[in-house]
């Protein structure tokens, strides 16, 4: 009888829930996991630049940093600067020893190297958790795991927090609430820090052992001011609950659920945002929840962070894994912050992990933006940070508003307006193998064994297109550079190819076909008429014909042209082993350069 009144009850609530608010999609686009970029349209003008390259081999090349397991960053906007805090252990996560690092920036592209925030902290020796027999050593450090970087007082205080965490052993979590405590520590405006204070301690863990004061003790009001106005915030609070007691009373809602974000809709309300794409609508700032928080309809996430917003534009866009692996990464938008209509690619590469190590998943993961009070970025635009392979450290550019599709005939001229044409196009660029311009050219640099440079123009959809760039390579014994005509989904049509033999070559089916011999630092006007009905394109090389070459894959239209300095990757693939236990060969090391120029580019429909 019990069970019967309990499944009414459902039953009944169940209309009551639907017809909550909730943040949900409603599109048709699904990712497409066989693909590292899920056959997904790209966003228009993506700027994907890499800030932090790991190398424990050569740390000298990492900035003095030889730590290889590098994940979780947070971004803010302050005194004209970018701030990027990441998290960092010597191998794998929750292998002590753990420390936070901070990046800063002025345009979001050129870096600084990593200054330790929150170094290495040890555990008092003894040290253990409620239920475990296992006891803290001599020589064990903690994991910073915390789930909030920045906070903006409104006193223009800038305060990075961090947090002391205890793994015991590799397969515990140091956010179990029995860690040691949150840390916090002010930036100040000419680069230098203030001193590291604990602002929360774990109750279990005896605060007389601490190695740092705690806040209230700062001589500094300003200070301890901003620290008690982000204790006093509910929302801020809600960050911190994987970490703190639970049943810490300063968190309004207790239930661990990981990777809280959140952003505010027109009326008022806030939108929770969890792993695994759960969600909720808070009518009060963040003190209650309108319900249990529920997986949004129609997003697809595993266990990966979800960042939301409200952008420039008056709009609002969720970026996300949309799968069950952490690639690719994707950017939603929505007019009202609730429903969620297309689905478009942000960032389709996945490098080489380099280093082996606990619990590293492959793929760009973990992104977040700019949250709301911590800064506004320059011309408006979106900004993300994300890790790749939890090794290596990325922000991505957003132009808004996010569009898919580009109108009317394109020219681009890198030597009348460099600066204008390279906002419009995508870009990948590594940290050695960058692509950006300089002097009369978008230049493709490349020295990485392991990644390689990238730079998409996306163009009108067509049947048939008319496509001419001009090109210069730099070397022709070393080196690749592969050019494409792709789809909206990224397919690609018909393959260019500058080889280290010296030889331009198309790819005709399974073989790659001679075209000509070329040289270094010659430019090569290139022109391709392409045609989807006869899955044909007709090429020309500085004015001479080279006959019509087939497509290597049927295509349904040309809407992409992409220009990349290495061979396509499909490793790793959905039947990939979890878990990397090995190190690449030479995964430190680099190859000589390779270089390329784009001095223009021109494409119109012919249909």
């Amino acid at each position: 009888m019990k069970s019967t009144i309990v499944s009414m009850l459902m039953i009944c609530a169940a209309p009551s829930l639907m017809a909550q608010d909730t943040v949900k999609y409603v599109g048709e686009t699904l990712s497409n996991v066989d693909y590292h970029h899920g056959q997904l349209t790209p966003a228009v003008g993506i700027h994907n630049i890499q800030v932090f390259r790991a190398n424990r081999e050569f740390p000298d090349l990492a900035g003095g940093h030889g730590f290889t397991y590098n994940h979780q960053p947070f971004l803010a906007y302050w005194n004209n600067t970018f701030y990027l805090q990441f998290l960092s252990n010597p191998i794998g996560e929750h292998i002590a020893e753990g420390k936070t690092l901070l990046l800063t920036s002025k345009d979001g592209y050129d870096w600084s190297k990593p200054t330790d925030l929150f170094p290495p902290y040890l555990v008092p020796e003894g040290f253990t958790k409620p239920g475990r027999t296992d006891k803290a050593g001599k020589e064990l450090y903690a994991i910073m795991h915390q789930r909030m970087g920045f906070y903006t007082a409104k006193n223009g205080k800038l305060l990075t927090i961090g947090y002391y965490g205890v793994a015991l052993d590799a397969k515990d979590d140091p956010n179990d609430g029995n860690g040691i405590g949150r840390v916090v520590r002010e930036i100040k405006k000419d680069g230098s820090f203030g001193p590291i204070y604990f602002i929360r301690f774990n109750s279990s863990f005896d605060q007389k052992l601490a190695s740092y004061p705690f806040y209230t003790k700062s001589k500094e009001k300003a200070f301890v001011q901003a620290c008690n106005e982000l204790m006093a915030d509910p929302l801020m609070m809600q960050q911190w609950v994987e970490e703190a007691d639970r049943n810490d009373p300063i968190v309004p809602y207790h239930r661990p659920i990981k990777a809280f974000a959140y952003y505010h809709l027109n009326d008022g309300r806030v939108v929770g945002l969890w792993k695994h794409a759960l969600t909720s609508i808070s009518n009060d700032g963040g003190k209650s929840w309108a319900y249990t928080p529920l997986r949004a309809p129609g997003f697809v996430n595993s266990n990966a962070k979800v960042w939301g917003q409200k952008t420039s534009d008056g709009r609002f866009a969720t970026v996300y894994n949309p799968s069950e692996f952490r690639w690719p990464l994707a950017i939603s938008t929505s007019n009202d912050g609730l429903t969620y209509t297309d689905l478009l690619l942000v960032n389709g590469e996945i490098s080489s992990m380099r280093y082996g190590g606990n619990y590293k998943s492959y793929g760009p993961q973990y992104v977040r933006g700019i949250l709301e009070g911590n800064g506004t970025a320059p011309d408006n635009d979106m900004w993300l940070t994300y890790s790749m392979n939890k090794e290596d450290m990325w922000v991505a550019k957003v132009p808004v508003p996010v569009k898919s599709t580009v109108e009317g005939n394109v020219h681009d001229d890198f030597a009348s307006e460099a600066v204008a044409a390279y906002k419009r196009w995508n870009i990948y660029s590594p940290l050695w193998a960058s692509a950006k311009p300089e002097g009369n050219e978008l230049l493709l640099r490349d020295k990485d064994p392991f990644d390689y440079a990238k730079a998409d123009r996306v163009i009108a959809s067509s049947k048939k297109a008319e496509i001419e760039f001009t090109i210069t390579p730099k070397q022709t014994d070393h080196g690749l550079l592969e050019i494409e005509l792709t789809d909206d989904k990224g397919l690609a049509a018909c393959r260019l190819i500058f080889d280290q033999d010296g030889e331009l070559k198309n790819k005709a089916g399974y073989r790659n076909a001679g075209v000509q011999a070329y040289k270094a630092g010659e430019q090569y006007t290139i022109k391709l008429i392409a045609d989807v009905a006869t899955r044909s394109y007709q090429l020309t090389v500085n004015g001479n014909d080279k006959g019509t070459k087939l497509f290597f894959q049927p295509v349904a239209n040309i809407s992409k042209v992409s220009f990349r300095t290495g061979s396509v990757r499909r490793y790793p693939d959905a039947d990939t082993p979890t878990d990397q236990d090995f190190d690449v060969k030479d995964a430190g090391g680099m190859v000589k350069e390779a270089a390329y120029g784009i001095s223009s580019l021109k494409a119109k429909r012919l249909n």
